[in-house]
């Protein structure tokens, strides 16, 4: 049984979500927003996303071909080729031109100091590793969990409580930041652990959020 958080519970570590949390995509809308119209997907975003991630994202491919036709085959699609080529210049120039959010380092450096940090991501194997290299991020995290080399997207509870568990914490002391409610806030809730929404252009209800990284404080 997962006991949830609570506010009054002493938190000891923090997990991060990557892309529209930390990193700025490089596209608009976001890769995976593209991805569902260039491949003409025919049901809703909400119910594509999940099946779209577990395609993508729960493997390690040899490229991104490889991967969007993996992607293809798990909607029933035979794009023609020119399709993939536009699929694959799209992600590439988001990983090309991404940047970490203006707040990102400041706000990761200050919690470091009392704060164990770890970064849980459902991503590719191709993009993340060359963001975090570039920008120089990787010395930031105490642990990255990704989604790619577990072979489990984070709705998954068990990529949370593995990490607790090898931290000697329980779910009470950790904490979710991430910008998406399916994903992030559910992937917590999954696990018992307190989510904050990260909603920079506030425009979405949700009872715990905050509109930028600095206001994490105030939150634990």
């Amino acid at each position: 049984m997962v006991v949830k958080s609570t506010k009054k519970d002493k938190i000891k570590v923090i997990f991060f979500d990557f892309w529209g949390t930390l990193v700025e995509n490089g596209v608009f809308p976001s890769p995976v927003r593209q991805a569902h119209r260039i491949l003409r997907v025919q049901m809703p975003f909400s119910d594509y996303i999940e099946r779209f991630e577990e395609a993508f994202m729960t493997k390690k491919f040899d490229t991104l071909t490889e991967a969007f036709h993996n992607v293809a085959e798990e909607f029933g699609l035979n794009p023609p080729e020119f399709v993939y080529d536009k699929l694959i210049g799209m992600w590439n120039k988001n990983t090309f031109l991404c940047k970490p959010f203006e707040d990102t380092i400041k706000s990761l450096e200050e919690l470091k100091k009392d704060y164990k940090i770890v970064l849980i991501s459902n991503t590719d194997n191709l993009s993340i590793p060359q963001v975090m290299d570039k920008f120089k991020l990787t010395k930031y995290f105490d642990k990255v969990i990704l989604s790619c080399e577990e072979g489990k997207l984070k709705t998954n509870k068990d990529l949370f409580l593995e990490t607790i568990k090898e931290l000697k914490l329980k779910p009470a002391n950790a904490l979710m930041i991430g910008d998406s409610i399916p994903t992030d806030m559910k992937g917590a809730e999954n696990a018992g652990i307190r989510g904050i929404l990260l909603d920079r252009n506030d425009r979405r209800e949700y009872e715990n959020k905050i509109t930028k990284l600095e206001q994490i404080k105030e939150k634990i």
